[in-house]
C-alpha cells in the first residue's frame, strides 16, 4: 500500500489537473467522464485520484493523466478526420485558392 497524499500534493495536484483541463480546453464534467464517475465536483475527482495514488502511488496519478489524454487526443484526431472527409480539399486546390487570392488583390 502506498502513502497518502500530503495536504500540500494533494493541492499541487489539484492545481495541475485544472491547469492541465484547461490546456487541452476540457472541463471537470469531460474528467469526470473519462473517470466513470457521476460528480464532476473537485473534491470527487480529488478522491478518485487519491485512490489512484493508494494503489500505485504517483506513477499510477500519471499513468491514468495519460490514457486520459491520449483518449482526448485519439478523439480529436478522429474527428478532425471526419471533418476533413466532409472538406476533402487537396493542397493542388489550396494552392489554386492562394493563386486565387493573391490575384484578387493584386485588382
Amino acid at each position: 500500500m502506498m502513502s497518502k497524499l500530503s495536504q500540500q500534493e494533494e493541492k499541487e495536484l489539484i492545481a495541475f489537473i485544472k491547469n492541465w483541463l484547461k490546456a487541452h480546453g476540457f472541463t471537470q464534467k469531460d474528467l469526470a467522464n473519462e473517470l466513470n464517475i457521476k460528480s464532476s465536483r473537485t473534491s470527487e475527482i480529488t478522491q478518485k485520484f487519491k485512490e489512484f495514488h493508494k494503489i500505485g502511488g504517483i506513477f499510477n496519478v500519471v499513468k491514468n493523466l495519460i490514457r486520459i489524454e491520449q483518449n482526448w487526443l485519439k478523439n480529436i484526431k478522429t474527428d478532425f478526420q471526419e471533418e476533413n472527409k466532409a472538406h476533402p480539399y487537396n493542397q493542388l486546390d489550396i494552392d489554386s485558392l492562394v493563386s486565387q487570392i493573391k490575384k484578387d488583390s493584386i485588382k
